[in-house]
């Protein structure tokens, strides 16, 4: 299948937006939520529930920090036509595709499904520098490499 892979970037650069933004606002809502009126007295549940909400936010923060790392590597990733399974290739696995870039959930592109997977996923260990046709192992199962793009 020839790929338009500018509109996979795209689509995963919008999708990463779209959960960097939720990520904010949750964020933003534990921070609010965190905070202690110090303009009254303090019950002892009021601050245990504050140091919580400041624990997640704290979470959440790294959370932003991971999508904001995300885009920053999809604007940078060459997408070009690939041979072999590397960054930017799109890579049908077993019947499945794969964009090699960022982790993400399963989207639709171009009326197919896929799924991104980063350079650090223990599968793209196994699938690194292979072409298409060739077999690979993963977690002692054979998978095919059926196609590179």
């Amino acid at each position: 299948m020839d790929w338009n892979k500018a509109h996979i970037r795209d689509t995963m650069l919008s999708l990463e937006t779209a959960a960097l933004q939720s990520a904010r606002e949750n964020y933003l809502d534990y921070v609010f939520t965190a905070r202690v009126d110090q303009s009254e007295p303090v019950e002892n549940d009021e601050l245990a529930q504050a140091e919580i909400a400041s624990d997640l936010a704290e979470a959440l923060d790294d959370t932003l920090h991971d999508y904001a790392d995300k885009i920053d590597k999809l604007r940078m990733i060459d997408f070009g036509a690939k041979s072999t399974v590397e960054e930017g290739a799109v890579v049908k696995l077993s019947g499945r595709y794969f964009a090699i870039a960022v982790s993400t959930s399963r989207f639709t592109c171009q009326g197919r499904e896929l799924m991104g997977i980063s350079t650090m996923a223990p599968i793209f260990a196994a699938i690194e520098g292979a072409r298409a046709g060739e077999t690979v192992q993963f977690n002692g199962r054979d998978l095919v490499v059926e196609d590179v793009e």
